[in-house]
């Protein structure tokens, strides 16, 4: 049985994506992936960035199994198996021996905002020790700026993530770099996606 899943959103935001991580991730860094969910960024920018070694994760046992099986599919050999990580459990920086960056593509408006904090957290943690430049945090999705959405289909996105789990959400920017900053972390760039995203760089 193939435990592969497809996500559409990656399909087509891969490639945007892949042009911000080209820039801002060291050749030869460690990075830590948040919430991989099917696997697919995982194997694509592993393959396409250079020197890269890529340790996914996911706190959910089916997308972990998607992951793996990426990972096999894919022959991906600079893709570690991914890891049970939940942000937003206390400590959960501890059970990773260092990285250079961090990358959390559509997480923090799919997860409570407890877990946005815990990203914070360990991520400035974590990449107070990186060893590849400076530590870079890197977030994609959808963002409201100065309290007020971005366009009518993100008002419209939010509505529907809220109806599917209050706590889930489109979060404010101001807000996530407030709690970006109480950890040492810079929001660094602002970067314009297709379909009314932010790309949002973090450094330590």
């Amino acid at each position: 049985m193939d435990a592969r899943q497809h996500s559409l959103p990656a399909g087509r935001n891969r490639e945007p994506i892949l042009g911000v991580l080209r820039r801002v991730i060291a050749p030869g860094s460690l990075v830590l992936e948040i919430a991989s969910g099917s696997g697919e960024h995982a194997v694509y920018f592993a393959a396409h960035l250079e020197g890269v070694r890529w340790l996914p994760s996911d706190p959910d046992p089916n997308a972990r199994a998607s992951v793996a099986a990426w990972i096999e599919v894919e022959g991906a050999l600079n893709v570690a198996p991914p890891l049970d990580l939940d942000v937003s459990e206390a400590g959960w920086e501890r059970a990773i021996d260092g990285c250079d960056a961090i990358i959390a593509v559509n997480m923090i408006h799919i997860s409570p905002w407890e877990a946005t904090l815990g990203l914070m957290r360990g991520a400035g943690a974590l990449l107070a020790e990186a060893k590849q430049g400076p530590g870079i945090l890197y977030t994609y999705g959808a963002y409201k700026r100065g309290g007020a959405h971005t366009a009518p289909s993100n008002e419209a996105f939010d509505a529907w993530l809220k109806e599917r789990d209050p706590s889930y959400g489109v979060r404010d920017l101001e807000e996530v770099e407030a709690a970006a900053n109480v950890n040492g972390l810079r929001l660094r760039e602002i970067i314009e996606m297709p379909a009314n995203n932010l790309s949002l760089v973090f450094e330590r």
